[in-house]
C-alpha cells in the first residue's frame, strides 16, 4: 500500500537529531519559551525574509494573534468585515468569525483554486478591513491584483501561509512576505510539519510583531505585569527544536515535491483526470497535488483497490458545515463543484520511483 502520507517515514530520518535536541530540552529544565523558540523565530524569519518572526501554539491562533493586534492598533473593529476565499479550510473562516470579525466569502478561481480578485471589489463595502488571502495548496495567490485592489481600498491585507512554507515569486519574495502579516501552521503533515501543533507570525511591521510577542503569552510585557488582554498561544520550546532541524530541510524537500510534480505533469494523461494549474512550477511547493475528476468518489475507490491512498481536500465546504448555517442560503456553484469534483494523490519527498509508476499506472487505466 502507498501511503498518502506516512509521517513516520518522513520524520525517522531526523531521528537521531531529534534525541539529541530532546535531551538538551530535558536537561535544560527551560521548556516554555526559552532559547530554541528564540533561535527558530531568527530562522524562520530569515527563510521568509521578513523582520518579524512570532512563534505561536497553531495556525488558527496565528490568524487571531494578528486581528486582535489589528484590533489593538486600531485597523480592526468588532463586526469588521474580513473577504476570504469561500474554498478554504475551515480554520482560516474560524480564526475571522472567532475574533469578533465577520468573513464574507468569494468564490476561487477554477484554475488555481485561489481567491479570483475579480469577485473582490463587488463584495467590498464601508465595513470591509481586510483580505485574507489563502495560498491554498501551495501556490501563492495573485500578489499583485489582491495589492492593488488593497491599496486603492486602504484594505489590510493577510495572508493564510499554512499550506505554503517556501512558496516564492518571481522576484523572490516568499509566503510570509507578500502581506501586511502572515500566518503559518506547522502541523504535522505541512511542509515544514512539527511533532504536534505549532504556528507562526511573519511581519515586517515592529509594532504589529511587539504585540503578537505580547499577546501569545497573557499580554504580558514583563512577569505579573499585563499590558494586554493576551491568550496562551505559545509555541512549544521542542517543537521549535524540531522546527529548526527540519527547517535546514525544507528547500531540499520542496525541490523534491516539485520533481514528483513533474513526473505527475508529464505522465498523467487521462480524459477524465484534470491536473491542477501552475503558474510556475518553480514558484510552487505542492503541499498538495490536487486533481480534479467528475468520478471523484469512483476514482478514490479505484486507487484503493490499487494500492494507493489518496485524501479529499475538502469533502465539505464551509458554507455548508453546521457551523456556518447562518451561510446555508449562500450559493458558491465553484466551490462547491471544486470540493466535489478534487482528489489529492500521494505527494511527498520520499514517493519512490516505484511509487510512482503505480500511482501513474492505475490513474491512466481508471476509466
Amino acid at each position: 500500500m502507498i501511503k498518502f502520507l506516512d509521517l513516520h517515514k518522513l520524520n525517522s530520518r531526523f531521528e537521531n537529531d531529534f534525541l539529541t535536541v530532546f535531551k538538551s530540552f530535558l536537561d535544560s529544565s527551560n521548556y516554555i519559551l526559552g532559547e530554541e523558540v528564540e533561535a527558530f523565530e531568527k530562522e524562520f524569519a530569515q527563510f521568509c525574509g521578513v523582520q518579524y518572526c512570532i512563534g505561536v501554539s497553531n495556525g488558527l491562533d496565528a490568524i487571531m494573534l494578528i486581528f486582535e493586534a489589528y484590533k489593538i492598533l486600531g485597523y480592526l473593529r468588532e463586526g469588521d468585515e474580513v473577504i476570504v476565499p469561500a474554498n478554504t479550510y475551515i480554520a482560516t473562516i474560524l480564526a475571522i468569525s472567532n475574533s469578533g470579525l465577520k468573513p464574507v466569502l468569494v468564490e476561487p478561481l477554477y484554475s488555481t483554486f485561489n481567491i479570483n480578485p475579480q469577485n473582490i471589489e463587488q463584495k467590498i463595502n464601508s465595513k470591509t478591513r481586510a483580505i485574507l488571502g489563502v495560498h491554498l495548496y501551495g501556490q501563492l495567490y495573485d500578489f499583485d491584483s489582491l495589492e492593488k485592489i488593497c491599496k486603492k481600498y486602504n484594505l489590510l491585507l493577510i495572508e493564510d501561509a499554512a499550506q505554503a512554507h517556501g512558496a516564492s515569486r518571481k522576484d523572490g519574495r516568499k509566503a510570509g512576505n507578500v502581506s501586511d502579516a502572515g500566518a503559518f501552521s506547522f502541523y504535522p503533515t505541512k511542509n515544514l510539519g512539527a511533532l504536534g501543533d505549532g504556528g507562526a507570525v511573519t511581519t515586517n511591521n515592529k509594532d504589529l510583531a511587539e504585540l503578537v510577542v505580547k499577546l501569545r503569552n497573557y499580554g504580558r510585557t514583563s512577569a505579573y505585569i499585563n499590558k494586554e488582554k493576551g491568550f496562551n498561544c505559545r509555541l512549544d520550546e521542542i517543537q521549535a527544536a524540531f522546527l529548526r532541524i527540519k527547517l535546514k530541510e525544507l528547500n531540499s524537500d520542496n525541490s523534491k515535491r516539485r520533481d514528483i510534480a513533474k513526473f505527475y505533469f508529464n505522465r498523467v494523461k487521462s480524459e477524465n483526470i484534470l491536473l491542477p494549474f501552475v503558474s510556475n512550477i518553480e514558484e510552487h511547493v505542492f503541499h498538495l497535488f490536487v486533481v480534479r475528476c467528475s468520478k471523484r468518489n469512483e476514482l478514490k475507490k479505484y486507487l484503493l483497490s490499487k494500492g494507493v491512498e489518496t485524501a479529499i481536500h475538502y469533502p465539505i465546504p464551509v458554507h455548508k458545515q453546521e457551523a456556518y448555517a447562518d451561510l446555508k442560503d449562500c450559493e458558491f456553484p465553484i466551490t462547491e463543484q471544486i470540493h466535489d469534483e478534487v482528489l489529492s494523490l500521494p505527494m511527498n519527498p520520499l514517493l519512490s520511483d516505484k511509487d510512482l509508476e503505480i500511482i501513474i499506472k492505475a490513474l491512466v487505466e481508471f476509466d
